[in-house]
């Protein structure tokens, strides 16, 4: 594992290793560790979101039923029977 070292100002240092034993993390690099989790699954979670955005932005309203789940697996089947 590589390191980074970071400064701070006293006041966030002191709220790092209050949360470090609040939270029961080992340590303060535990605890950052976490946060940089958090902070990458959110990001991850907005793309997710912007490309659901854009896939009903990207044509044509289709309403979709059963029936329509039917007929597109069986079209899906034939295709690949046909390939």
């Amino acid at each position: 594992m590589s390191s980074l070292n970071i400064s701070l100002p006293e006041e966030m240092r002191s709220f790092v290793e209050e949360q470090v034993v609040q939270q029961g993390y080992s340590t303060a690099s535990e605890y950052i560790r976490h946060l940089i989790r958090q902070e990458r699954e959110r990001v991850e979670q907005k793309k997710i979101e912007q490309l659901l955005l854009e896939g009903l932005d990207s044509g044509e309203v289709i309403n979709i039923t059963d029936q329509w789940w039917e007929q597109k697996k069986a079209a899906l089947i034939q295709q690949l029977r046909e390939s």
